[in-house]
């Protein structure tokens, strides 16, 4: 798994286009962060802005990161060198999933200097929510490894880039988007509460309020280990 995971790592990193990546995720938050929240006028500093465009940006973003892990193997033919290796098949796929994960990690170090400023523009100097920000963010990096799980499965279907970024990013909207604006409609009628819970953005908000719950956990994993497990059965059909 640790070659795996040190392959896909180094593929990433060995590229211009693995910065391009970072840098336009950090970009795009960055510029809406920083111009569209009032810090100096509510007194009160928050990352609210951040914590909302993100997710959107990982739609596109975590799709191009994982498109490859999977289709290229089939394109190039080293599926079946993978396969004669003393590896088993969750030792592949985990080696890429956790490779794609630690990316999500990676785009997120930068961003933590955006708390250190609004931490420092809070009046008095300090004046932010620090448990709700830091549940944020681990509700935003679980929604990464999320939408990673989503992608990962969608590089097994095809050989085609391209096609496995599609499937990947509707798949990620569907779930992050669609399903709320399914829950609001007024046909939904006392439906509507439960439709929403289903959704990645209600579990995602959830954990943004500075309470850790299991239940939010629990759901995350769930999704992403259904969706590795989708990955082995994929795999295994060839």
């Amino acid at each position: 798994m640790f070659q795996i995971f040190k392959k896909e790592i180094g593929s990433f990193l060995g590229s211009l286009v693995g910065y391009i990546i970072i840098g336009v995720f950090l970009t795009l938050c960055g510029v809406y962060f920083w111009s569209f929240s009032d810090f100096f006028g509510a007194g009160v500093a928050d990352m609210y802005n951040f914590f909302q465009v993100a997710p959107f940006v990982y739609l596109f973003l975590i799709p191009a990161i994982t498109m490859k892990m999977f289709s290229e193997e089939k394109k190039s033919g080293t599926m079946e060198l993978l396969f004669t290796k003393p590896i088993s098949v969750w030792d592949i796929i985990l080696g890429k999933y956790l490779a794609a994960c630690l990316l999500i990690f990676i785009s997120l170090l930068p961003t933590l200097f955006y708390f250190y400023s609004i931490y420092q523009m809070g009046n008095p100097v300090g004046n932010i929510d620090v448990a709700a920000t830091c549940s944020s963010y681990l509700g935003l990096f679980l929604l990464g490894c999320v939408f990673a799980s989503i992608g990962i499965f969608s590089s097994s279907l095809t050989d085609n880039q391209a096609v496995a970024f599609v499937v990947s990013f509707v798949i990620c909207l569907f779930l992050y988007y669609a399903i709320a604006q399914i829950a609001s409609l007024s046909i939904m009628g006392s439906l509507s509460y439960i439709i929403s819970k289903i959704g990645l953005d209600y579990q995602y908000e959830s954990l943004s309020k500075g309470l850790i719950d299991t239940r939010n956990l629990i759901y995350f994993f769930s999704v992403i280990f259904i969706a590795l497990w989708c990955t082995k059965w994929r795999v295994l059909k060839g």
